[in-house]
């Protein structure tokens, strides 16, 4: 086998592992989330843009999809039930936060109030136990002063700011706001 060969070997069984990950990562949010995925309210978030053209749908499935990530990659353990179903509602605040009529009506600062707001929606909707709660109300801290006590809450919160920086600068990038 040449050098070019090995190359190509090598790319295919990379590539064959991702996608068996990204399998295994669909599977596990459709198995902890279907309810969530195909309501009303969670798919009318694909009209709003989060960060950068990123909409808040894509934010919060990429939240997920890394929180699974990091707790494999570090071996925290993380109850995957609760990670996911937290991590898909964390943002669920209903809003277009960058409406100037929105912010116009309401309190300009977002980042502190939003968990609240997404808890209260979460909890007109679903089931939600106290893990989930911790990880939706706690998702913002420091914003939100009082940090979280379980490591579902510590691996969302890391993974909400990890692809929220990627949002802002524009590492991913999303399609914009689509009408739902």
């Amino acid at each position: 086998m040449n050098l070019l060969q090995g190359f190509r070997q090598r790319r295919r069984e990379r590539l064959r592992r991702l996608y068996e990950r990204q399998k295994r990562i669909h599977r596990l949010l459709k198995e902890h989330g279907e309810d969530i995925l195909q309501s009303e309210n969670f798919r009318s978030t694909r009209a709003h843009i989060q960060h950068g053209t990123m909409t808040v749908h894509n934010h919060c499935m990429d939240v997920a999809r890394y929180s699974l990530l990091l707790n494999k990659k570090l071996g925290i353990g993380c109850n995957k039930h609760d990670l996911i179903r937290g991590a898909l509602l964390h943002d669920y605040f209903l809003y277009d936060w960058h409406d100037k009529e929105y912010l116009a009506n309401r309190q300009r600062l977002h980042g502190f109030h939003h968990p609240a707001t997404a808890l209260r929606n979460a909890e007109k909707e679903y089931q939600l136990n106290d893990i989930q709660r911790e990880i939706i109300k706690k998702h913002m801290w420091p914003l939100s002063v009082v940090p979280p006590t379980c490591r579902e809450a510590w691996v969302v919160t890391a993974a909400d700011k990890y692809c929220s920086l990627m949002e802002t600068v524009g590492v991913h990038k999303g399609h914009g706001a689509q009408a739902s």
